[in-house]
């Protein structure tokens, strides 16, 4: 079959190769002889795949390696009891090996595709829309009527919170960097838009009479942190989903004690892999936001396999808006 192989630390443009290897086996170390084997028609290239081109992310497999945690395709074989059978279309998260024609996913990560997505969109479904549903329901605690900030709202896990909260009931202020991801932050469902080059912070207490908002989505980090404290209301949760924007923030907690404000860590693959019934419940969630219509993932830039190297670059010259999938 062919693959994508991360065969150096050298970043997007110089460790990546497109290379031929043996198909893998129905089994997965997640859920060793429990793997759902998958024909790959669509995988989502991620943030996690321009640090693994780096040696930078928490999981460092042995060069080389096929990247790639999630992809979107038709069963080809899967165990009896999983309600999946050869010919099924399904989303899948795979941790490693998406990049292929053929790759291979535990059953607790395996899902029926709705019939209302395509396989890109299959391919954008996991990572991102698991992640905001168990950042925003799960940790951040969502109620109905409350309003959302997310930060980095063109992205995978902007565009997804900003569809999940939506469909949770909630308002939502997308903030962006430039008049073309307002237009996909707004095809998203953003109620309203505010420009990070901007006076976002002042502008999103307007929007909410002065009080600030109850929740913001930080997939960014960087130096924008300590102003998302100050957008909050009283018990509001800042919701720390990645560091996209590269650098790492510190919290003065004096400011969460003089406004009863929480910071929450939303580690959405840690948690859910010591709990295996948990993805198949936001799975579950997610279908119904799917047939309710307010869950569609946006599909941004689609490359063939060979240009993976193209892929990860855009990702990592944040010049990517939506979910960058890769056509298999």
């Amino acid at each position: 079959m062919r693959a994508v192989q991360i065969t150096s630390l050298g970043g997007p443009r110089d460790s990546v190769e497109l290379v031929e290897l043996s198909e893998p086996e129905a089994s997965h170390e997640m859920t060793p002889g429990r793997g759902v084997l998958v024909d790959v028609r669509a995988a989502g290239v991620s943030f996690p795949e321009v640090l693994q081109s780096r040696g930078q992310y928490q999981l460092k497999p042995p060069l080389p390696f096929v990247p790639g945690s999630e992809v979107a395709g038709v069963v080809r074989s899967a165990p009896e009891d999983t309600g999946l059978a050869p010919g099924d279309r399904v989303a899948a998260f795979c941790g490693l090996g998406g990049f292929a024609e053929v790759a291979v996913a535990p059953e607790f990560f395996s899902f029926p595709l709705p019939e209302e997505l395509d396989f890109a969109q299959g391919a954008g479904l996991v990572l991102n829309y698991h992640t905001a549903y168990f950042a925003l329901k799960l940790r951040g605690r969502l109620r109905d009527g409350e309003t959302v900030l997310v930060h980095g709202a063109a992205g995978g896990v902007g565009t997804a919170s900003l569809q999940v909260a939506r469909g949770l009931g909630a308002r939502t202020i997308a903030v962006v960097s430039s008049e073309e991801k307002a237009q996909v932050a707004r095809e998203a469902g953003a109620d309203d838009i505010v420009r990070s080059d901007g006076p976002w912070k002042d502008e999103a207490r307007e929007l909410t009479g002065g009080a600030g908002v109850d929740i913001v989505v930080d997939p960014v980090g960087g130096d924008r942190f300590t102003d998302s404290l100050r957008s909050l209301r009283e018990g509001g949760r800042l919701l720390v989903v990645g560091f996209t924007g590269g650098s790492i923030p510190e919290v003065r907690v004096n400011r969460l004690l003089l406004n009863n404000t929480e910071v929450v860590g939303a580690g959405w693959g840690a948690f859910v892999l010591r709990r295996p019934e948990l993805p198949v419940e936001i799975a579950a969630a997610l279908e119904a936001l799917i047939h309710a219509g307010f869950v569609r993932p946006v599909v941004g830039a689609r490359f063939p396999l060979d240009r993976a190297a193209d892929a990860l670059e855009l990702i990592d010259t944040r010049g990517a808006t939506g979910k960058v999938v890769l056509e298999v």
